[in-house]
């Protein structure tokens, strides 16, 4: 958390709020932050410094996503590549910003306003890469699958892609390797509105359900980002606002309870280590 439909939610905020603008300065509280991506951080005032004269008083021209990775785009064609992990946030205040002790850079606008980058369990990072080529080496190396918005991700390209894996569809979901975006809430709302069990082995799906799989993935994501994503923990838009789609969801976080559609009691099990919630009785 945050998934697809809320980087994405964060992605077009940032795109109406500061494209075009530059940064007229900007304060790093910790270094560790945009030093790198390891889970193994060594803070660096060299790094610090290489930051900032890099980002400072540069035209933003571009504010893109791939999977869960944004990419604020300048002039020059050097970006700052942002990954949210469990706790980032990217929050648009006034010039006298309120801080509190998860702050860790604050952004000024030129124009007006700051762009504060808070996070609780400092997992996320915020880099700055002289050209896109070298960011894309670090995200691209994932071995990320399409996105679920793609021309080329279509019916087709999903059956061909699970026809010939043997494991069970939601981890299949959760490696985003055949399509990005499926996190372990959507995961779950997916296969449910699939009627597939989350343990259902790839290859055994038949053509309708790929079929059902294919729209689900396409119709629950878009809908997540129209409802301005799910407010499950420390999920904010750029406005500091919640996203709505967490009412809406059937099966992700409701095990014991009633399934919406046949009242079953829903059951969970781990797949992945991650907490998974389905029906045994719609789902099979």
């Amino acid at each position: 958390m945050p998934e697809l439909p809320e980087v994405e939610v964060v992605r077009i905020g940032l795109e109406k709020s500061i494209l075009g603008q530059k940064f007229r300065n900007v304060k790093v509280y910790n270094s560790k932050i945009v030093t790198s991506n390891s889970n193994i951080r060594i803070g660096s005032d060299i790094k610090v410094n290489e930051f900032k004269n890099g980002v400072i008083d540069k035209k933003i021209t571009g504010v893109k996503r791939r999977a869960k990775n944004i990419i604020i785009v300048f002039e020059d064609n050097s970006v700052i590549l942002i990954h949210l992990k469990m706790t980032g946030q990217l929050i648009l205040s006034g010039e006298a910003a309120i801080l509190d002790k998860h702050t860790h850079i604050i952004f000024t606008l030129a124009d007006s306003g700051t762009l504060l980058y808070n996070d609780v369990r400092r997992f996320g990072y915020v880099l700055y890469f002289d050209n896109i080529n070298s960011a894309k080496s670090l995200y691209e190396n994932q071995s990320l699958g399409l996105e679920p918005f793609d021309s080329n991700f279509t019916y087709e390209y999903l059956k061909s892609k699970l026809s010939k894996i043997n494991r069970g569809i939601k981890q299949v979901l959760l490696e985003q390797k055949v399509v990005v975006g499926c996190g372990n809430i959507y995961a779950d709302e997916i296969c449910f509105a699939s009627n597939i069990l989350p343990f259902r082995n790839c290859s055994t799906l038949s053509d309708k359900e790929i079929s059902n799989l294919y729209k689900n993935i396409i119709s629950i994501l878009n809908e997540a980002i129209i409802s301005g994503g799910s407010s499950i923990s420390d999920y904010k838009s750029v406005n500091g606002e919640s996203g709505s789609y967490a009412t809406k969801h059937k099966v992700y976080g409701k095990a014991g309870k009633p399934c919406p559609t046949c009242t079953n009691i829903l059951s969970k099990i781990i797949i992945s280590g991650r907490s998974t919630v389905y029906c045994d009785v719609c789902q099979r």
